[in-house]
């Protein structure tokens, strides 16, 4: 298990002031994760850094 409490996380730009729907991302040694910030008690998913900036290259498409 991967220790995620001494990441800086940073919380989406599109979370609203009501505390919606919201992830958080962190950047760790060869790793990117993302969490539920309604839920950081839950695992965070471990995705590579090619995998996130494909993502998020998709993402910025739509």
């Amino acid at each position: 298990m991967n220790n995620t409490e001494s990441l800086a996380w940073f919380k989406s730009s599109y979370s609203g002031a009501e505390g919606g729907d919201c992830i958080e991302v962190a950047a760790g040694a060869g790793a990117v994760h993302v969490r539920d910030s309604k839920d950081v008690a839950r695992p965070a998913l471990r995705v590579s850094p090619d995998a996130w900036a494909g993502f998020v290259g998709l993402a910025a498409a739509e």
